[in-house]
């Protein structure tokens, strides 16, 4: 499998996906960094998807309100890593980049 698709793959599952490509030893440095940038980003947004929805479940409009602006930007972000990985960029996002490009130096 060529580097770009299974960068893309990495995300196609949220953070499933990037555990999965993360564990697999005999991916590129490529595929690995883009597989824990994924692990992080989409963990972190699922996490605060739950908290959201536990903290705010008496308050349902705000609760709802941050729920679904979190859900679309992760939605868009999900398609935009994507489309960077299929483009054969290792695009770094902030923090999650910079965790994936951490990892990559320690394997």
């Amino acid at each position: 499998m060529k580097a770009n698709i299974a960068g893309l793959l990495c995300y196609l599952g949220w953070w499933v996906t990037g555990l999965i490509f993360l564990n697999n030893r005999k991916k590129s440095t490529f595929v690995k960094f883009h597989a824990a940038q994924s692990l992080v980003v989409f963990g972190v947004i699922s996490i605060l998807n739950i908290i959201l929805g536990t903290i705010f479940n008496h308050f349902w409009l705000l609760g709802s309100l941050l729920y679904g602006i979190i859900w679309i930007a992760g939605i868009l972000l999900w398609a935009f890593l994507m489309y960077k990985a299929y483009q054969g960029e290792m695009y770094k996002l902030p923090i999650a980049g910079d965790i994936g490009a951490g990892y990559c130096r320690k394997v």
